[in-house]
């Protein structure tokens, strides 16, 4: 497997960017016998372009990357997001579910955070290493967490309730919310939890005799802010784990035989990462719906 400095000389070479990636997902395709399409941002190398979340534009090129894929293979899902918009989430989900029904995994080879995670949770599971990191799922308005604003607000009831010569204090605290803000936070995140409740029932726990306890336990401990102190936070495969979600190791899948220069499945899978990193870095490309036979819709930014 070439490493990541090797990648980058390949590159700095005169290899296309695009002849690298896409030589590795048809390595996994191989490798796997199952469809691969890579869902790759990248929010790392450009931070803060809104672009690079998910949105309800990655509908179409999901539906490029599925475009004559035999749907009775399943797919592997490459997921590398910073999360987004829950609506486009939800529609995508529903998208995918629809063409693949319940056999997608989602592999993870850093980061797939917030509706990313979400994204995760309605696969039948999760494939990370080591390094592999999901994320919190509350939601969030500008930036603020509507479980974070719901428990403050629970909070200054309780304290009011206590002690009524606090009230002017948390007044000045509440008076920050618009009309019907409180009313829009309970309602997104009862929306979110919902959805991710009824994918991995559906799904990724559809066998599981406590499935409504470990649900329960998931939630608890991805949807409450008072568990992740910030939606930031990364969550490590023990954790996951722990918790009840259904995890391979990426290290743990072992074929003998090689394909390519690859020498096993982690190593084709972190080689597809190093070369969509190397491809954000090295390219005005700020988002990529990729399919094993190099079908993608590429979004680009202004900045590189």
């Amino acid at each position: 497997m070439p490493n990541w400095g090797e990648l980058l000389q390949r590159i700095n070479n005169g290899n296309p960017l695009d002849v690298e990636r896409r030589k590795y997902l048809k390595i996994l395709n191989e490798y796997t016998g199952r469809n691969v399409i890579a869902y790759y941002s990248g929010f790392l190398q450009k931070p803060g372009i809104a672009a690079s979340g998910i949105n309800d534009n990655d509908k179409n090129g999901f539906m490029q990357a599925v475009c004559g894929l035999d749907h009775s293979k399943g797919l592997d899902l490459i997921l590398h997001t910073p999360g987004g918009e829950i609506a486009a989430t939800e529609s995508i989900v529903n998208y995918l579910k629809s063409i693949f029904g319940n056999n997608i995994r989602a592999i993870i080879p850093q980061i797939a955070m917030s509706a990313g995670t979400m994204i995760a949770l309605s696969c039948k599971e999760l494939i990370m290493g080591k390094e592999s990191n999901i994320g919190a799922i509350d939601p969030q308005f500008n930036g603020i967490s509507c479980d974070a604003v719901l428990e403050e607000f629970e909070q200054a009831c309780n304290d009011i309730k206590a002690d009524p010569s606090k009230t002017p204090l948390w007044q000045v605290i509440i008076g920050k919310y618009h009309p019907t803000f409180l009313g829009d936070c309970k309602k997104a995140k009862d929306w979110s939890e919902q959805m991710v409740k009824s994918w991995l029932k559906e799904n990724m726990l559809s066998k599981s005799k406590n499935k409504d306890e470990i649900v329960k336990q998931i939630l608890e401990n991805l949807a409450r802010h008072s568990e992740t102190k910030t939606h930031s936070r990364h969550i490590h495969i023990k954790e996951c784990r722990k918790m009840g979600i259904k995890v391979v190791a990426l290290e743990d899948i072992i074929n003998d035989k090689q394909y390519g220069d690859c020498k096993n499945f982690q190593d084709c899978v972190l080689t597809i990462h190093h070369a969509y990193m190397h491809t954000f870095s090295n390219s005005s490309a700020i988002k990529i719906i990729e399919n094993h036979n190099g079908s993608a819709v590429i979004t680009n930014s202004l900045l590189k």
